[in-house]
């Protein structure tokens, strides 16, 4: 009879889990790595802006060769015309960055109030699931995004830097908290 047991090493996704030093080791990187942001929010906010318009001209580029290297699959023209928008959208967030950061500050600005709205609507109308959770959140992306609007200009030389720094440290105290969950634990 061959018994199986079920507590692997691996856990539900059969992914090896890694081990307990690299997840405090990635933990304490990122939470330096988030305060070094955190030093110099506008030279992270434009190192961003720079990051992020890279990404662009890159998924803009492979949306063009993927139009003309699948052309039978229609839609030709407007893959072609996607992947050109992405890459002058990457190409004017590289080539003047401090301005797209305030662009990109002001759009998000915008999204957070636009998301805390539908966030609101959604948690009134699952009100007995739990809804004010939903609720609360979309209040507070709604206040986020104000004060991102009523500070516009001055906010977007540091809140894409002082979003990115906040995440970097909330990753890194993520994965040390993985690190002492005792399903995690191995040496």
């Amino acid at each position: 009879m061959t018994t199986y047991g079920h507590s692997s090493p691996m856990g539900m996704t059969r992914l090896p889990t890694p081990p307990f030093w690299v997840c405090i080791l990635l933990g304490i990187v990122m939470i330096g790595a988030g305060f070094l942001v955190l030093g110099d929010l506008a030279f992270f906010t434009v190192i961003s802006t720079i990051f992020i318009g890279w990404m662009a001209i890159v998924a803009g580029g492979f949306e063009v060769i993927h139009a003309f290297w699948t052309k039978g699959w229609g839609g030709f023209l407007w893959q072609v015309l996607l992947g050109i928008l992405y890459l002058a959208f990457g190409i004017v967030l590289v080539t003047q960055p401090l301005t797209s950061a305030l662009i990109l500050t002001y759009v998000l600005g915008l999204v957070l109030i636009l998301s805390g709205v539908v966030r609101i609507l959604l948690g009134i109308s699952h009100w007995q699931e739990a809804g004010w959770v939903m609720l609360l959140s979309g209040v507070f992306g709604i206040l986020a995004g104000v004060v991102i609007l009523t500070g516009f200009p001055a906010t977007g030389l540091w809140v894409l830097g002082f979003l990115l720094g906040i995440d970097l440290i909330m990753h890194g105290i993520g994965w040390l908290t993985y690190a002492w969950m005792p399903a995690s634990r191995t040496v």
